[in-house]
């Protein structure tokens, strides 16, 4: 078994790395290791970059290609499998704390990350209480690109309704600056103290993110664009209205490699859909993306399937519409019945005085 190191890129250079020869024991180690033990890549294939990745497996017997990741991985998977032919097994493994994937309930990564961000939040929450006469207004901003799943998590840490977050905010449901502003005003004059999620793309009814200015400051080889912080410019914008201290917190990418926060219930499920994959591609299916589907909606359980490849390649899945609460800044119930099983055992219930 042959593992490409840095993704297709493993492949173009002939960077590979002998996975049999990996002792037992390591590979215990690996399934609490963070991050890709491979290694990963953002690459998006050039002119000729597919046929040469399929005489690449071809030369060295490869039955299955086995490939890990999200909606450009899928397409990149696909791409492989059309020129390789019936001679290659090609099975996608959903990896993405997006959870944005089609034809899956959920994405192996999204339950640890949602863990974090629910846990993070509620010790945010503790602390903007505590410092309340000085720093009353925080702001967290996370990841997720164009879709509100991760910011959504969030809300997994309310108990009561006065509890923090007290306003999440996702890009399915765009709002204008003096909306957030008025929210903030309220909450702030409601408790004396206010913590808002949103987005790291959170847009203004005008199609913006709020507080870039011109052009992003970075787009990938996939045409992503990252933008300035939107909680960096609002927390300015908001210490500038109210007149009071507004702090802001941007985990990064600290949230998708924080093994403290690993949620259980994703790491067996990781588990499980990678074993499939090769059960899939060992048994002559191919050009499909493993899935987790739901088996009971009192109990959670959830089976393996399949979904075509083409299904997956560069699209998304958004927030479905019944999961933002009226006024768009928020959550609802329905969120989190689907959103909490994921992150495994429940959160710490801290005390208060």
């Amino acid at each position: 078994m042959v593992g490409l190191r840095y993704g297709v890129l493993g492949a173009l250079r002939g960077d590979v790395v002998d996975l049999s020869a990996v002792p037992e024991q390591h590979l215990e180690q690996l399934r609490r290791t963070p991050s890709a033990a491979l290694g990963s890549c953002r690459y998006k294939l050039q002119p000729g970059d597919a046929a040469r990745i399929a005489e690449f497996l071809a030369a060295h017997r490869a039955e299955g290609f086995v490939y890990i990741g999200g909606n450009d991985s899928a397409d990149t998977a696909l791409n492989v499998s059309n020129v390789a032919g019936d001679d290659l097994m090609v099975v996608g493994v959903p990896k993405t704390i997006d959870n944005d994937l089609p034809g899956t309930d959920h994405c192996p990564g999204y339950g640890s990350a949602a863990r974090f961000l629910a846990q993070v939040t509620r010790e945010t929450a503790f602390d903007t209480q505590a410092m309340r006469a000085t720093d009353p207004i925080r702001l967290i901003e996370v990841m997720g690109r164009h879709a509100g799943w991760l910011p959504g998590a969030a809300w997994l840490a309310k108990l009561r309704p006065e509890d923090a977050p007290h306003l999440v905010y996702v890009p399915e449901r765009p709002r204008s600056v003096q909306d957030i502003t008025r929210d903030v005003r309220t909450t702030y004059e409601t408790y004396g103290w206010c913590v808002v999620v949103l987005c790291e793309n959170q847009p203004t009814p005008e199609g913006s993110v709020i507080g870039a200015a011109g052009e992003p400051r970075w787009v990938d080889a996939f045409g992503h664009a990252y933008f300035d912080s939107p909680a960096q410019w609002l927390a300015q914008h908001l210490q500038t209205e109210l007149r009071v201290r507004v702090r802001f917190d941007k985990p990064g990418t600290i949230q998708r490699m924080a093994t403290a926060y690993v949620s259980t219930t994703d790491r067996a499920e990781a588990e499980l859909v990678g074993r499939q994959a090769v059960r899939l591609a060992a048994a002559g299916t191919s050009r499909v993306m493993v899935s987790l589907q739901r088996a009971s909606s009192e109990t959670y359980q959830v089976t393996t399937g399949q979904t075509p490849l083409q299904v997956v390649a560069n699209q998304q899945k958004r927030l479905p519409a019944e999961y933002v609460n009226q006024q768009g800044n928020g959550l609802t119930d329905a969120f989190a019945d689907y959103a909490r099983p994921l992150i495994g055992e429940p959160l710490p219930d801290f005390f208060r005085l």
